[in-house]
């Protein structure tokens, strides 16, 4: 059994063992084939019965120019990179990981807002630029200081990742509000289910932990932005395209939107053209918050798992 890994690097840069893999078979790893489709890509896969990936995208072209191709496992929730539905035409299974930074990504987010309140890391470098040493008065701060306890978080999506940034906002003693398509038990245990209306006009801080559907896409724009509270603060660590970037740039170069904290931006790796880079007050990240090695090693042993029980003829985690 062959197995072609194709990007690898991001899943591991070192700090793991590709040993599960290699348990299952004749295991080839690229650190980095192509973002875009690409000849490369059938050219690496050949005559590999499993195919693991990350971003690299596997068309329906290359689908037909790796006849032996059996199974493709996603490094990853997401699987918008494969031609789902050609692979199932095709009888190739497309595998997932459909639940490993749950705790990480709801912890990255409120970092996020936490960095937004009081601004560490800023401050950290102006003491060790000399400026504590050379202040008049015993402290300073350059940036409002925030105390969240009181206020209201609003959740858009409030599914296992959104449950988890709940559970923290409340040890912080906010007000915890969500908006949910399908509210749950679980949910309702950790914040009030409020329609969306609602939550743009009541929050202080507005998280999004939703998919990206059709209606999802572009959930923060303009016109919501305008249903907001002035002052509002907005964390993305979902999806980019939830968020209509240049009508958020506007309303964080205005004031409307007092800051804003992303991990993700509509097109990874992030362009110079992007309005947010330009933008007033807002934190980027480079879409780091799965990346914590505990969550990349449940990644790899639930893609292990994935891959053996296709093999044995009892897959799991088949997402077409």
């Amino acid at each position: 059994m062959k197995i072609i890994v194709l990007d690898g690097f991001t899943e591991n840069p070192g700090d793991l063992s590709w040993g599960p893999l290699e348990a299952l078979g004749e295991l080839t790893v690229y650190d980095r084939t192509s973002y875009v489709d690409s000849p490369l890509i059938a050219q690496r896969i050949g005559d590999a019965e499993i195919a693991v990936v990350n971003k690299t995208p596997i068309s329906a072209a290359v689908m037909d120019q790796c006849p032996s191709l059996k199974a493709i496992a996603v490094l990853a929730t997401g699987y918008n990179v494969v031609d789902c539905g050609y692979a199932r035409e095709k009888g190739i299974a497309v595998l997932n990981v459909p639940t490993y930074g749950t705790q990480i990504v709801g912890q990255y987010a409120v970092g996020l807002l936490l960095e937004i309140c009081a601004h560490y890391g800023h401050h950290s470098d102006t003491v060790k630029a000399g400026r504590w040493e050379r202040n008049a008065d015993w402290c300073y701060w350059d940036h409002p200081m925030i105390e969240l306890c009181g206020k209201t978080a609003g959740i858009i999506g409030l599914g296992r990742i959104g449950q988890a940034t709940a559970k923290i906002l409340n040890a912080l003693d906010m007000n915890v509000v969500a908006y949910d398509a399908h509210p749950t038990e679980s949910g309702r245990k950790l914040a009030r289910y409020v329609e969306l209306e609602e939550l743009f006009a009541s929050s202080d801080v507005i998280f999004l932990h939703c998919p990206l559907f059709p209606e999802t896409e572009g959930i923060i724009c303009r016109e919501n932005i305008e249903k907001m509270r002035d002052g509002v603060i907005i964390i993305n660590n979902s999806r980019g395209q939830l968020i209509v970037e240049q009508d958020l740039a506007d309303a964080l170069n205005s004031g409307k939107v007092y800051a804003a904290g992303v991990d993700v931006v509509s097109t990874e790796p992030i362009q110079s053209g992007n309005p947010l880079l330009q933008a007033d007050n807002v934190i980027i990240t480079p879409h780091i918050s799965w990346a914590a090695q505990a969550a990349r090693q449940r990644i790899m042993d639930v893609t292990a798992e994935n891959i053996r029980a296709f093999l044995n003829g009892t897959p799991v985690n088949v997402v077409n």
